[in-house]
């Protein structure tokens, strides 16, 4: 069988899931990079069975998808609540109380396609955008071992009674989420604030058209 695994570079757990990859398939090409790089040529050139995009820096295109005579699956650090980017931050501004991830096979639209399978955690009111971003990739890698494993050893995958409840959150939705005005409540400060910081603020305020970012 071969497969094409799509990860991010320099993370822990994506090297642990490339590994395991390389070793349980005859054939794997192992790609990893980072934000703002440009798709490799190994991913535009390849063609095989499965695509696995584990926490990928790029959206894959749909002239990549066709590639795989099988399909692509990737696995999204965020429950069906919150399909796109920023759903960690969503799920701490809306105060949700339970998180998880969504395995699903993939359409050239992102976070559309069936869902595979989920998984939860409850989410507590000491959890931070980091805490369970941290939480949700230990079940990611959870999830990539067992899937793979049944792939490897032919054995159908699991088809999830779940779907998206919501279109995928945009970049203008989370830029939105961190922008604080003069006019907003104290309160709400506060909740944007705390879910738009994961290392480093993102929270910013806006004066004259130039863009001032809190620090601690």
């Amino acid at each position: 069988m071969n497969v094409l695994f799509i990860g991010k570079q320099g993370d822990a757990l994506s090297d642990a899931a490339a590994l395991y990859v390389s070793k349980i398939f005859d054939q794997a090409t192992i790609v990893k990079g980072a934000r703002n790089q440009p798709l490799p040529k190994e991913i535009t050139d390849w063609q095989g069975d499965y695509i696995f995009s584990y926490l990928s820096p790029w959206i894959i295109p749909a002239s990549v998808l066709v590639k795989a005579s099988i399909g692509g699956i990737n696995w999204h650090p965020g429950s069906p609540d919150y399909p796109g980017i920023g759903c960690t931050n969503f799920a701490i501004y809306n105060r949700a109380e339970r998180f998880g991830m969504t395995c699903h096979w993939m359409n050239p639209k992102v976070d559309t396609g069936k869902i595979i399978e989920t998984s939860y955690f409850p989410v507590t009111k000491n959890d931070t955008v980091y805490s369970i971003t941290q939480k949700c990739y230990t079940d990611i890698l959870k999830s990539f071992y067992n899937l793979t494993d049944r792939i490897a050893n032919n054995q159908p995958l699991p088809e999830s009674k779940e779907s998206w409840r919501r279109l995928p959150y945009r970049r203008k939705e989370l830029d939105a989420l961190s922008k604080l005005t003069l006019e907003m409540s104290s309160e709400e400060m506060e909740r944007r604030i705390n879910a738009t910081k994961y290392i480093n603020h993102w929270a910013f305020i806006e004066i004259n058209g130039r863009r001032f970012y809190l620090k601690e």
